[in-house]
């Protein structure tokens, strides 16, 4: 099966006015069920509590429709046709996946019989258009999203007929990874189609018998945009028997307790899809519930016009769900599907029995709007009145449209340029958090009850208009609204303000306005900015002269040094660069003599390698030093020995491990770095350091975090780009404090400005090594991407990347393992066990599901490392809001005097990698 890949695109734009909700406590967790116009709790037919949304905008409406006789479809909550948007606002769990429900009953609530038109979204990304074209009929849509945030908005707005209205909003938390996609930040998945085959009646399945509550529709139900043209000798089956449904999406076992078979071979249907063309995921769930004899057997393959490939996959339940009553559930999740969706199911020929189908789920990927940057920091200003009505406007500040108070640039991705807060009875000082709105042009605070001082906005560069005035602000004009090249309007008279006002501020062609100001004064220019310019001049040119003459000398003294020292004659052309190396970049040469006697006579060793041997030594100021002697003399040798110099010059980073010097002399070739007192990475997870002082948790964590900032360094600090080739936990060293560094660039390669990949001989470790790399030779910033993921799998679980023994039979690297049991929600089975429950889960999920990202088999699948530090830090912070104490240190494995293994260059196997690691994964 094919891998989840995201193309669709949506954006629009729209209306708005936040309503705040207030939801009961008798809810049952993860379970928001919202009854829109209502006026009391009640508990309906399946056992659903329901709560009145209680919002403070927006009309209620009865109704009464024929055969609807739910109490929650007897109310609803209808809003004006106007240029605002109406929003509601739900708590989530941050990390946590949700179904998001909402349902429209018109009723002819206004008895105009004008049927209403209207768009709905869920942040600043458009959801869907409701278009109601019967009155009794009651339109539904669902989303399946990963919060990402606390709260989630869904918002009416932009109605081309009728009034926007609302009957239910339902949120509903599934758990483990239910419906983990590795584009979930990135795009949400719109439900287009849920049926149970087979079903014994019209009637949905739903709660109780779903725990998470979906609505898997009767296929026997034919209404426009459903399934037609059933094939004939379309049978039902079913059986009482129990399923083993414990895989995946977990689709309720009545469901999977009924099928449609072909008994003329062939099962045809046609089905229409809201929303597409668009990509989809898609999957279709099988159990076989027939008693087959021993000599009978059921395959058949899926046939979708326009999709040949497809059909080359033959579908066998019992090979792939041993043994009867198991759930097998086969999907593709990167497909393009047309609105109306033919598909077939044919048996092959050598199968004695036609297809079965018991249930099927087609979702469309949505892209998500980001919506506004500032919609952060204005969340911030809002949490400081949140009790005010003008503060209740929900969803993003811009988009589909900005709220009352505020005006937005008109960008993809608009910013806030105008504040309009004149006469809200704001208190308190002026929320620092506006200075953050980086794109402000004009500020609007006048006629309230503000206080304390003018803050400074020196980072809101844009800004032409301050209005402060009719307020209680104290303290001076500050000095920094002088450095607001585009500022043109000040208002602040009416206030507290005291003190001498800047005299740039004094201008002609400045409008400034600070009457009512008792103590606050004109100054007079007593030094003239000549002056100060002629100084300023006078002083730099000083300084240059200085600097030039100083460069000059030094550089002269060197030129003798370099000469006598060289490394080699083009250091520059191991690196495949087309600067070489300067002077001021060079790495320090050491004598012979001078490492000998650092090293006691090379007494001490510390770590071996693939490269040589690993020493101890003591520099004569007392610096400890890790002395790597190359024991190959071989071109390939002195070529790693020559990059890993000419790079480490010239990169310097708290994350890299820093190389303090080299030495080629009588024969030898060594490099001297800062020596590592605990070690790599790979000794604390599975080797000699592991007994009695495993590091815990939050140390990982911020391990990951140290060695996520090295590799964005190499990435995205250096021009050109610099790709490590071989990250690996041996080469994530620690130093004494347990802080990590990356090491070893014998391989590393510089990218190519402008080049998507630089076609390179592979090289690195089996268990590391990028398959799509591998296959093609082509190397990206990616294939790191693949390396680090595998590192995280190895914090997580503790096990090496490559083991005949631990994955069992069917996996032998840690990726295949790894794999099945986070997409089966089975993160337990991979956690180490002697973390010993010390952790957060969903910090613990959240790497999980980054690592799973970054071992994706195509580059492009795969997030940027800054990507993944953003989500490493994530983690931390939960573990930290978790320990309660984020002040205080974790409680991390303490530094030792034992040097451990400086093992700079693990001794490991080189690419004889498994090739079924390049192969596409089945889901």
């Amino acid at each position: 099966m094919q891998n989840r890949v995201p193309f669709f695109f949506l954006s629009s734009f729209s209306l708005v006015l936040l309503l705040l909700l207030q939801l009961s406590s008798a809810q049952m967790p993860g379970f928001v069920s919202l009854d829109c116009g209502g006026k009391e709790n009640f508990t309906d037919e399946i056992g659903l509590n329901w709560t009145p949304d209680k919002l403070m905008y927006g009309e209620i409406s009865n109704i009464s429709v024929a055969n609807e006789t739910r109490k929650q479809y007897t109310t609803l909550r209808h809003f004006p046709a106007d240029s605002r948007k109406y929003c509601y606002t739900l708590d989530v769990v941050s990390r946590t996946r949700y179904l998001l429900r909402v349902s429209f009953l018109y009723g002819n609530f206004d008895a105009n019989n004008v049927y209403p038109k209207f768009d709905i979204f869920i942040g600043a990304t458009h959801w869907s258009t409701i278009v109601i074209s019967d009155a009794n009929t009651i339109e539904t849509r669902e989303l399946i999203f990963l919060a990402l945030s606390p709260t989630v908005s869904v918002c009416l707005s932009n109605a081309t007929t009728g009034k926007p209205f609302i009957s239910t909003v339902e949120l509903r938390q599934f758990n483990g990874s239910v419906y983990y996609t590795y584009t979930e930040e990135h795009f949400y998945l719109s439900v287009s189609a849920r049926i149970n085959f087979g079903a014994d009646s019209d009637a949905p399945i739903r709660y109780p018998d779903d725990p998470f509550d979906r609505i898997w529709e009767s296929d026997s139900v034919k209404k426009a945009n459903y399934l037609v043209d059933v094939a004939a000798g379309t049978r039902k089956i079913s059986t009482n028997k129990s399923i083993d449904v414990n895989s995946d999406e977990l689709p309720p076992m009545k469901v999977m307790q009924t099928a449609v078979v072909g008994t003329n071979g062939s099962l045809t249907y046609r089905l229409n899809l809201d929303g597409f063309p668009g990509f989809a995921w898609a999957v279709t769930y099988f159990a076989e519930i027939e008693d087959l004899a021993e000599n009978e057997s059921r395959k058949f393959r899926l046939v979708l016009p326009g999709h040949a490939d497809i059909s080359k996959a033959v579908v066998n339940i019992e090979e792939n769900a041993p043994g009867k009553y198991r759930l097998y559930e086969p999907g593709y999740t990167n497909l393009s599907l047309p609105f109306v969706l033919s598909f077939r199911f044919g048996k092959t020929s050598d199968s004695s029995r036609g297809p079965l189908l018991n249930a099927m789920e087609i979702n469309e990927y949505l892209e998500k709007n980001d919506g506004s940057p500032d919609g952060e920091v204005i969340s911030s200003v809002l949490s400081h009145y949140s009790s005010a009505d003008w503060a209740q406007e929900g969803g993003d500040p811009c988009l589909p449209v900005p709220w009352s108070w505020v005006r937005c640039s008109s960008d993809q991705q608009p910013k806030i340029i105008s504040i309009l807060l004149s006469g809200k009875n704001l208190t308190g000082n002026i929320p620092l958090d506006i200075t953050k709105l980086t794109g402000l042009v004009e500020l609007r605070l006048d006629g309230n009850m503000l206080t304390g001082p003018i803050p400074d906005f020196t980072g809101c560069m844009d800004l032409k208009i301050i209005h402060l005035e009719n307020n209680q602000l104290t303290g001076a004009l500050p000095t920094s609204l002088t450095n607001l090249p585009n500022l043109r309007q000040l208002y602040v008279q009416n206030n507290m303000l005291s003190g001498t006002i800047p005299s740039d501020l004094l201008s002609s062609d400045f409008d400034l306005n600070f009457t009512g100001n008792t103590n606050l004064h004109k100054g007079s220019r007593k030094k003239s900015h000549l002056y100060v310019i002629i100084g300023s001049a006078v002083g730099a040119a000083v300084l240059l002269v200085a600097t030039i003459i100083s460069c000059l000398v030094m550089h002269k003294g060197k030129t003798k040094y370099y000469e006598q020292r060289s490394l080699v004659s083009h250091p520059s052309q191991s690196m495949d660069s087309s600067k070489s190396i300067g002077p001021s970049e060079a790495a320090h040469c050491f004598s012979f003599s001078e490492i000998e006697n650092s090293t006691n006579n090379f007494e001490k060793k510390i770590g071996s390698g693939g490269f040589g041997v690993v020493y101890y030594g003591k520099l004569k100021d007392g610096k400890e030093i890790a002395v790597k002697v190359l024991t190959s003399n071989s071109y390939q040798g002195k070529r790693e020995f020559s990059n890993e110099v000419t790079l480490l010059s010239r990169i310097h980073h708290r994350n890299l491990v820093q190389l303090l010097g080299y030495c080629r002399d009588e024969g030898n070739s060594m490099l001297i770095y800062e020596f590592m007192h605990n070690g790599t990475l790979k000794e604390h997870l599975y080797g000699p350091l592991t007994h009695g002082r495993s590091i815990n948790w939050m140390k990982r964590l911020e391990i990951a975090e140290d060695s996520a900032k090295g590799i964005e360094y190499l990435h995205t600090g250096c021009v050109p780009a610099v790709i490590h080739r071989d990250l690996k936990s041996s080469n994530i060293l620690l130093d004494i404090q347990m802080r990590a560094k990356v090491s070893d660039f014998g391989l590393s390669k510089l990218a190519v400005d402008g080049a998507s990949h630089v076609s390179s001989i592979v090289r690195g470790t089996v268990g590391y090594l990028d398959p799509e790399y591998y296959i093609s030779q082509q190397l990206t910033d990616k294939s790191d991407i693949y390396s680090f993921g595998v590192i995280l799998l190895e914090l997580i679980s503790g096990q090496e990347a490559i083991s005949n023994d631990s994955f069992g039979a069917n996996c032998r690297n840690i990726v295949q393992w790894a794999k099945l049991h986070i997409e089966s929600g089975d993160i337990q089975g991979i956690i180490d066990p002697v973390l010993q429950n010390n952790y957060d889960l969903q910090s613990m999920w959240k790497i999980a599901e980054k690592a799973l990202m970054c071992v994706q088999p195509h580059g492009h699948m795969r997030p940027s490392i800054s990507e993944v530090l953003k989500e490493i830090q994530d983690a931390i912070a939960i573990e930290r809001e978790a320990e309660g104490n984020s002040d205080e240190p974790s409680n991390s494995v303490h530094s030792s005097i034992n040097m451990g293994s400086l093992d700079l260059v693990a001794t490991e196997n080189y690419l004889s990698i498994d090739e079924s690691i390049g192969q596409p994964t089945a889901r």
